[in-house]
This record gives C-alpha cells, structure tokens and sequence, in this order.
C-alpha cells in the first residue's frame, strides 16, 4: 500500500468518483466549455470506456483527472480519487499521485516518447524518480515490464532508441512506462491510433491482460465504440462536453437510446456488409463549445430531432436498468423514434438506410 492509500480506502467504495466536473478555458473568443458538468464513477478493477468524436471533451475529462491541464484551465466540481479530492490541487500536490497512483498512455507514441533518450532509460526514470530504485534495480525492473508488454529481446531492446522500434513495440513501451510504478488507474488515450488491426487487437488484449493481473482499473478513450465492445465493463459516451450516455457495456450494445450513441455506431464497418458499401456518416460539425446550441446539442445533427430538441435541453434519466442513463426527449425504441426512422426510410435518407435498423 502507497502513502496514498490511507485507511479510509475500503472495497466497497468507488476509486474514482466525479461529480458535476467542468472545465472551461477561457480564450479570445470566450469561455471554452470542454467538459461541461460530467458525473461518473469507476470502482477498482473495472474497464471503463469513453467514447465520442474528436472535440467531445473526452481527453480533457482524463487530463482533468490526471491534473495534467494548462494554466488557461478552470476547474470546478469534485474529483475524488480513492476518497481524496483533486480540484484545487497544484501541479506539486498531484506530482506524487502521477506514475505511483494514476498513469497515462498518450495517443502517439513517436510523439510522448523521448526521441534522443534509450527506451530502457525512459522506462527507469519513473522507477527512480518515484520509488527511489537503484540504477541497477530500476533497469533489471525495465527488462521485467518490456517482458511483461511482450516485446522480444527485451535486453537489447532496453538500448535502443524510439525510432529503432516498430509502432505496436513503441505504443508497448508507452505500456510499460505507464505500468512501472505500479498505478491503481490507467488512462489509455486511443492506444490503437496509427496501428494495423491485427496489432490493435494485440495492444487491447494487452491492456486488458494487465488490468487483471494487476487489479488495476482501466480508462479507455477512444472515437470508436468497436474498440470498447469486448474490452471494458461500462461506457460514457460523450458529446460537446456532456455525458449523453452511460450503461454497462453489454447493456449499452443491446439496449442503446441516444441517437448519437447508435450513429456511432452505425459508422463502423461491417464484416457481413458487401464490398464498396457506402458507410453512413454523422452529417455536419460538433458544436461550438464557445457557444454551444440551446437544446440538445446534438440536435442541429440529428436526423430525430423535433422542435422541442432545438429548446429544450434533455436531462440524464435511467431505464428499467438502473446503471443505464441517457439524455434524449425522443429516444431509440420509442414511437416518436420508430415514427420518424420510417419516414427516414421511405424518403432513402442514406443516415439510416445503411448498415443497421433503427430499434434496440
């Protein structure tokens, strides 16, 4: 147990619990509201998946966690990690909470890693630097974590140089830096960006092997609700700084509401679908979080939305399952949806006459 992890850390707690987290940045333009009042929690041990498009708040939601946020940033709400509150707290308080308690594996491996330094001394700098190990101790650890994220030859990988390495070794390395303290909670930002799909899996498969053997909870952001299907237990799905919903992952895939959740997933491809068939896209742009739409602020993009979307902004409520919450006036499954999908329909509108039906 680590300095942080005082008496008060009991199991039937949650490791982490957000409640109404904003963070605005305030530009020329006016204030940016990238996460605009998110409540979520994620108990130990469990994988929990954040997806939305580019620009829906979801890497600013983990860097808000993480305390990883420039000056321009305002916080506000609650952020408690295993009991402890985080908002407020300066680079100085969180830097022992980085590494030991909470890691990140950042989206472009060529990018985070140190190009000019070896990968076995990028990996032994958080081992000496927060556990105090030995230059000795921390690079026979280093060879260990190489070993544990399968890279071959660890020993004479451990002396080369980022470029030396293929894409899936590099995003391994991210890996192993992130693990080698030993963290309760990882942040993996789209890990798979940039890689083929047979190493993708390979990358997932990893992480997930960690989470177990380490009963280590996981948060992976992602744009693709294919990557979070078989990896993770819950999903927040994100929208112009909003959580527009979250369920358990088997129920969300079976029992989906948002119409932007099922646009997501709508635009991934399908192995049953014929050759050169056109894959729906979500039409139009995100919404401008200087000056957000009043309303649902998926609504100006929706091909369900009613008068009452543009006015009018929908609550987060809950099905007859109680972890499953979404925010739509006219959700999938209901009539006022199944009305409007076969008007869609028999007009051809190619957003919902591609791959998929529009019920639950």
């Amino acid at each position: 147990m680590t300095p942080l992890q005082t008496e008060h850390r009991t199991d039937a707690e949650p490791l982490l619990a957000l409640e109404d987290v904003r963070t605005h940045f305030r530009t020329e333009r006016g204030m940016v509201r990238a996460v605009d009042g998110v409540s979520l929690t994620l108990k130990r041990g469990r994988a929990l998946g954040i997806v939305g498009e580019s620009g829906s708040g979801k890497t600013v939601l983990s860097r808000t966690i993480m305390g990883l946020l420039p000056s321009t940033a305002e916080v506000t709400g609650s952020i408690r990690y295993s009991g402890e509150e985080l908002v407020g707290r300066g680079r100085s308080t969180m830097r022992p909470y980085w590494g030991r308690e909470m890691s990140m594996v950042f989206q472009n491996p060529m990018v985070s890693l140190n190009p000019v330094m070896k990968v076995g001394e990028q990996i032994a700098e958080p081992l000496r630097l927060h556990l105090g190990m030995s230059r000795a101790d921390a690079r026979a650890t280093a060879v260990r974590l190489l070993t544990d994220v399968r890279i071959p030859e660890p020993e004479r990988r451990i002396g080369q140089y980022p470029h030396e390495l293929s894409g899936g070794m590099r995003q391994r390395v991210m890996i192993a830096i992130a693990l080698a303290c030993g963290p309760s909670l990882l942040f993996a930002d789209e890990p798979t960006t940039a890689l083929d799909v047979t190493v993708q899996a390979q990358i997932l498969e990893l992480v997930a092997e960690q989470r177990r053997d380490r009963n280590m909870s996981v948060v992976l952001v992602t744009h693709d609700l294919g990557v979070v299907a078989g990896h993770t237990d819950e999903i927040a799905v994100m929208y112009g700084g909003k959580l527009v919903e979250t369920a358990p992952t088997d129920v969300l895939f079976s029992e989906m509401r948002m119409p932007y959740t099922m646009s997501l997933l709508r635009s991934i491809p399908r192995l049953d679908d014929p050759s050169h068939t056109r894959l729906p896209v979500i039409s139009g742009r995100p919404p401008d979080l200087v000056d957000p739409p009043a309303g649902c602020r998926f609504a100006p993009r929706c091909a369900y939305a009613r008068e009452r979307c543009h006015v009018e902004e929908p609550p987060l409520v809950s099905t007859s399952h109680p972890e499953h919450l979404y925010a739509c006036w006219y959700p999938v499954g209901s009539a006022e949806f199944a009305e409007r999908d076969a008007e869609l329909r028999a007009a051809g509108d190619v957003r919902v006459s591609i791959s998929g039906s529009g019920g639950s």
